[in-house]
């Protein structure tokens, strides 16, 4: 048998001059950060309203296939631990045009992503200072963490670590004082709730299986970012042992912030009402006599957002640095500082999200919301991508005979790996099936041949030649 590690690139092709300067502890907390967001904060109602009490099991559902996918990339982030992900993974097993276009999407996803977290973020800020623009807002969020980023990559870390435990700690209290409630009558009274609103409210299926169905995409895309994991895989220190612990995690840390979370609202209010009077977190704080909850959630979102805008310039600005290792970007974004930080990736990932909020504020709604659903179109391909890659890898390894040397095997394969394929193409149908989110099978297939056109013009074999002399 042939063996196919003759089509890998040589190992140096991408050697990386990062730090390893990423602690278990930033690296535990990044995933989390990357699994819980300001969706759920506020978003999850959303879910709750299309499927009623039933969204507990799209939670579950979703947790799973997503496990599987954090599995899948593990697998790879140990025995192949760069900071390019995914898009270095694609690059090696099905050939350059894939590394160049999961990258380059994911940096546009990221800086159009921002777009959003920086609108959201200054309304934020303006609930407690209501004369500060939400430009201005938005300008000192992004020196702040630009700052942080251009550090080293343990301040990065420690900030991430931070801004996780926030979050971390108001769901912890929300489901501790909302199950109090529920089963103690603490501040109703002293009388229990129940459990009864999960039933009593036209059934445990209000709208049926096709409700469930229908949550399952709104579900999934709340998990958006938990993949980010990946990135720090180039500069965690004892790779082997850090990233399994993570990843491992996140499937009980679904069960217990979201689907605790989520178990709770529903307890205590029947779903209906969830969502109609602004946060369910502040519902939840309020009902106990808590004056200052709006308040308090406020800041904790405040937190989840700055969250998510310095992960997306750590994940964007390491992505670049990876993909100039590829030759599939510039070469001067593989310059490091000192401290082995990525600066070049960092500038132009400012300048990025810099563009982003000028669209949010500029271009008509229509507009924007095409750049919306190729965020969407690019995390469903990104996850597929993922899964087919360590399909791939997987099938070299055994055919290399190196397959019992992984240390991180994906569980159950390869049918694990058949269960996941087949939920996101079920989200992918959803897709189409919706009309808010069917747009994105449309603009999909453009822009990939959008970034096609650009890789053929600047990217043809002639200019790699030239690059690479």
């Amino acid at each position: 048998m042939k063996d196919l590690t003759e089509k890998l690139p040589d190992p140096q092709y991408e050697k990386e001059n990062l730090q390893r300067g990423l602690k278990n502890r930033h690296v535990q907390m990044i995933a989390i950060g990357g699994a819980i967001g300001v969706g759920l904060f506020y978003g999850s109602a959303g879910a709750i309203q299309m499927a009623g009490p039933a969204v507990l099991l799209s939670y579950l559902i979703v947790g799973i296939a997503i496990f599987f996918i954090m599995r899948a990339l593990g697998e790879m982030s140990v025995a192949e631990p760069v900071s390019g992900s995914y898009a270095s993974y694609a690059n090696r097993y099905f050939g350059r045009f894939s590394g160049f276009f999961l990258g380059w999407n994911l940096v546009f996803i990221m800086a159009v992503g921002s777009a959003a977290e920086y609108n959201a973020l200054g309304h934020y800020i303006q609930y407690w200072f209501p004369n500060i623009p939400i430009w201005v807002s938005a300008a000192g969020t992004l020196a702040l963490i630009t700052i942080i980023n251009l550090i080293t990559v343990s301040a990065y870390g420690e900030v991430e670590f931070w801004l996780s435990m926030v979050k971390v700690t108001a769901i912890v209290a929300m489901i501790v004082f909302g199950f109090s409630i529920i089963l103690f009558g603490l501040g109703n009274g002293g009388v229990s709730i129940g459990f009864g609103n999960l039933i009593n409210n036209g059934g445990f299926f209000p709208k049926g299986f096709s409700g469930l169905l229908l949550s399952l995409v709104l579900v999934a895309f709340s998990f958006g970012g938990v993949e980010s994991v990946g990135y720090a895989a180039g500069e965690t220190a004892n790779v082997e042992k850090t990233i399994p612990r993570a990843i491992n995690s996140i499937f009980w840390r679904i069960l217990i912030f979201y689907i605790g979370a989520i178990g709770v609202m529903l307890i205590l209010y029947p779903w209906q009402k969830i969502g109609s009077e602004g946060s369910p977190f502040v519902m939840v704080f309020s009902k106990i006599g808590i004056p200052a909850a709006a308040s308090i959630i406020n800041f904790v979102v405040i937190t989840a957002a700055l969250s998510t805008l310095n992960s997306g310039i750590y994940g964007s600005s390491r992505m670049l640095y990876n993909l100039s290792l590829q030759n599939n970007a510039p070469h001067f974004f593989s310059s490091v500082t000192k401290r082995g930080v990525p600066y070049w990736g960092i500038i132009v990932t400012l300048l990025a999200q810099i563009l982003g909020v000028l669209m949010n504020y500029l271009m008509p709604a229509n507009a924007f919301s095409i750049f919306s659903s190729i965020v969407v179109f690019g995390l469903v391909v990104g996850w597929l991508a993922i899964l087919a890659c360590q399909f791939k890898f997987r099938k070299t390894q055994i055919a290399s005979g190196l397959d019992n040397k992984l240390i991180f095997k994906m569980p159950f394969w390869p049918y694990s790996s058949y269960f996941a394929f087949g939920f996101m193409l079920l989200v992918i149908v959803i897709l189409a099936i919706l009309p808010f989110t069917r747009i994105a099978l449309f603009v999909g297939p453009a822009w990939i041949l959008v970034l096609l056109l650009i890789y053929r013009i600047f990217l043809s074999k002639k200019g790699v030649k030239k690059q690479a002399n």
